[in-house]
């Protein structure tokens, strides 16, 4: 198959690629940045910030599918939740209308829904509903927190246990989390594209174990072997932590959508979902081999994390 992935270097995005290249599927990846940077090997890269349709159609020519995956934790300059999330997908919508695409797969999320007062989960809504509105065989994911080498959960909590002695819990009632392991993911959206599975369906996708944060925490960190000492703090504290890291770091330890999404819990879908197949349900737990797989090289934070040090 011919498939094309936005966001196709991103974490998500590139453990799909990898893993449809690997099987001898045609990857087209789509992504914001140059072709020296980005290629890879048994993939074509297109240089794309998914505003031009007619552009977005030639890149998707003779595809019989596309996965849409680009996204963003916070808003920077014109990188808004509404250029990305809801005009970005209906530009691609129309693009594989007109290119004659046959499936579009849309990455949302666990939470997302309208009128609920964050700008990230309602445009996730908006996104889902634009897709589902399509001429398109569709098949939409919402993903709770995924993990996995080249994440975001895993490469920042990592680095922060070795660069801080504390950690603070967002809130002063602790909610659970189901830590979705990225290889559980790919199955998942594999047997939607190449198995042609799963269509016209909106599944949520959580990971096989429940826990609490702090003890996902306590197990990064007997894994990198560090110690770290735990305390509460309001989620309004977390807010303001988060717009400090979010004009400070290249990519925030937490974003102020992080924030919201912690202090609900990562558990169950905020609307109903179409109930996944038996066969793709995730069997992967938060265990320490799982933890080891994923993580970054060791180490603090550094100046290259800050914005005001990105060359």
């Amino acid at each position: 198959m011919r498939i094309a992935i936005t966001g196709g270097t991103g974490f998500i995005g590139g453990h799909l690629a990898r893993r449809l290249a690997a099987e001898g599927h045609e990857v087209i990846l789509l992504a914001r940045g140059t072709r020296e940077k980005q290629a890879r090997p048994g993939m074509n890269f297109v240089a794309s910030d998914l505003s031009n349709e007619a552009s977005l159609a030639e890149a998707f020519a003779g595809c019989e599918a596309v996965v849409h995956c680009a996204g963003i934790n916070r808003e920077i300059g014109s990188q808004t939740y509404q250029k990305v999330h809801v005009e970005a997908t209906r530009n691609v919508v129309n693009a594989a209308q007109t290119a004659g695409v046959r499936k579009i797969m849309l990455m949302s999320f666990l939470r997302a829904r309208p009128n609920c007062g964050s700008p990230y989960h309602e445009s996730k809504w908006a996104a889902e509903e634009i897709v589902r509105r399509s001429t398109l065989d569709y098949t939409i994911i919402r993903a709770g927190m995924v993990y996995g080498r080249g994440d975001h959960m895993l490469d920042h909590l990592s680095h922060a246990l070795h660069t801080f002695p504390f950690f603070a819990m967002v809130g002063f009632q602790e909610n659970s989390i189901r830590p979705l392991a990225i290889e559980d993911l790919i199955e998942v959206l594999r047997a939607a594209l190449t198995d042609q599975r799963l269509s016209q369906r909106t599944f949520a996708l959580t990971g096989a174990e429940e826990l609490y944060l702090s003890e996902a925490v306590r197990r990064v960190a007997a894994v990198t072997g560090t110690s770290v000492r735990m305390f509460r703090a309001p989620v309004w504290f977390h807010y303001l932590l988060a717009r400090f890291w979010e004009l400070t770091m290249n990519v925030p330890l937490a974003a102020r959508a992080q924030i919201r999404i912690l202090s609900e819990g990562v558990v169950e879908p905020a609307l109903p979902c179409d109930p996944l197949p038996a066969d793709l349900l995730p069997q992967r737990k938060f265990t320490d081999e799982q933890i080891r797989k994923g993580l970054p090289e060791a180490g603090p934070f550094t100046l290259r994390d800050l914005r005001c040090c990105c060359a």
